[in-house]
């Protein structure tokens, strides 16, 4: 048997390369980033194109790195963002950047189709159109790029233009079909009349595969580009939460990741079709299973927006101290009691989606005066995330589906103090993984289970997932956050209006 397996994680601000071990340990990682276009109010682009060479950077680091024989990889798993609209010609040419998820431009297509059809659409995708998902920026490309459209020939996802690039296959994952509102839920196939009706030719749309399906191999010019081994098996790969849901051992009912990357959320595993209009539905990377999803705008990027706004001194003592900016910021924050003395934040930094599914939500600090500190801000940044978490699985349990224990990912699972933040607020256990490479490593067992690397998912998890620490909720706390969490609620429900009219 082949010693390793290689993950590629397409993030919103980077590509990462992990080199797994059987045993889920790490033998080489490295990341490579790129840009995200911001063109229009409402707009966030990128080119894939830049997504492809950071892959073939992230990927010749990690071989040299980990001193890594290429041709010890067994197989190759992918993972990426969720809801892009890579639109290839003929000859498989990028004929211009995509939308990702954070792209709010075809909000006016999807009131218009909503107000003819959201019931028709909802019982059959299982999700509500919005201008995040795939399907309203096919939609935008037919009515706004009358240059580009009809030379459109296949619309990819942001894993599958990477398994394009390494393959020349294309393809579509069943884990991302649900940015598609022709792609039916209940049986994860297309639906002929629905995409006829949305006016989605279905020539775009790629043949659909399980996750873990192999749908070819490392071709020898994307070998000399990667500096991978030419016909190294490829999966097909699936989105980035699901993959990173499956990294942190969740794969059987009942089961919960939450997420703490750019965005936030959190992600149900359940084994029956549940949906609900407030949340995101999908397929688990997992056959047979279901994740119920809340996805939010602000996440880990909140506090990268505060380190870049607010951090200047923190990050010029960095090297006198020996400790990071967000190391610091992590202390001033706990120094403020819970609850943060009144300071609320509304992390709604690009508009926002689950549960109240608003684009024109705006970021809000409300409750400073002259007493208030930057630690108050920075620990309100960590209380607003966390209700923003609160908020989703609060409408989960109204759903029928309940989480107990979360399985934290992400770089704010690395916060010992933002991560106990959210078990108080949400009142619920939190497990971390041993291993920050949750999502990667979830998209290396696709291909582990594709190529018989391992014999099934519960033997990937058991093999490779370890628990670190656990965090307990403090009932002390609860007080001061359940007040905490009636202000958040409370803020956006008044501001809404205000915040809409300054459209």
């Amino acid at each position: 048997m082949k010693r390793y397996l290689l993950g590629i994680d397409i993030g919103t601000s980077a590509c990462k390369a992990a080199v797994f071990e059987r045993d889920g340990s790490v033998a080489a990682d490295a990341s490579a980033g790129y840009p995200v276009y911001y063109p229009r109010e409402g707009w966030a682009e990128q080119d894939p194109r830049e997504w492809w060479a950071a892959v073939c950077t992230a990927v010749k680091t990690v071989l040299e790195k980990g001193k890594i024989d290429p041709a010890e990889i067994a197989g190759i798993g992918i993972d990426g963002q969720s809801w892009s609209a890579i639109p290839l010609d003929a000859d498989g040419e990028v004929l211009c950047n995509t939308p990702i998820w954070m792209d709010t431009r075809a909000q006016e297509i999807c009131d218009r189709i909503n107000a003819e059809m959201e019931e028709e659409i909802f019982a059959l995708a299982g999700n509500k159109l919005q201008p995040s998902y795939t399907t309203a920026k096919i939609l935008w490309y037919r009515e706004h790029c009358p240059e580009i459209y009809p030379k459109i020939d296949k619309i990819l996802q942001s894993n599958s233009y990477i398994a394009y690039r390494l393959t020349g296959v294309m393809s579509q994952d069943l884990s991302q079909g649900y940015g598609l509102h022709c792609f039916d839920m209940h049986t994860g196939t297309y639906d002929e009349k629905m995409c006829e009706k949305l006016g989605i030719p279905r020539s775009f749309l790629p043949r659909i595969h399980a996750c873990d399906d192999v749908i070819g191999s490392v071709t020898e010019k994307a070998a000399k580009e990667s500096g991978l081994a030419e016909g190294t098996p490829v999966a097909a790969g699936g989105l980035d939460a699901a993959c990173g849901t499956l990294g942190a051992g969740v794969l059987h009912s009942g089961q919960t990741q939450e997420q703490g990357g750019q965005a936030g959320g959190m992600s149900i595993c359940i084994d029956s079709y549940r949906a609900d209009p407030r949340l995101i539905l999908g397929f688990h990377v997992v056959p047979g299973h279901w994740l119920l999803q809340g996805g939010t705008t602000g996440g880990g990027g909140v506090m990268r927006w505060m380190e870049r706004e607010l951090a200047d001194y923190e990050r010029s003592v960095k090297d006198a101290v020996g400790r990071s900016s967000f190391d610091q910021m992590n202390d001033l924050a706990a120094k403020i009691p819970p609850g943060s003395e009144g300071v609320v934040f509304l992390p709604y930094m690009a508009g926002e989606r689950s549960p109240i599914w608003d684009p024109q939500a705006k970021g809000v600090f409300y409750g400073l005066d002259f007493a208030k500190t930057k630690g108050h801000m920075i620990r309100a940044g960590m209380e607003g995330v966390a209700y923003a978490l609160e908020h989703n699985l609060r409408t989960a349990e109204e759903a029928g589906a309940r989480a107990e224990v979360l399985c934290a990912m992400g770089g704010s699972a690395n916060s010992l103090l933002w991560t106990q933040i959210k078990s108080d607020v949400t009142g619920r256990v939190i497990t971390v993984p041993a291993s920050d490479t949750a999502t990667t490593l979830g998209a290396a067992m696709l291909a582990g289970v594709g190529v018989g690397y391992y014999k099934d998912y519960d033997e990937a998890v058991s093999t490779t997932v370890r628990e670190t620490r656990r965090h307990v909720p403090n009932p002390e706390n609860r007080e001061a956050y359940e007040k905490g969490y009636e202000l958040y609620r409370e803020l956006y429900e008044a501001l809404k209006e205000t915040m809409h009219r300054q459209r």
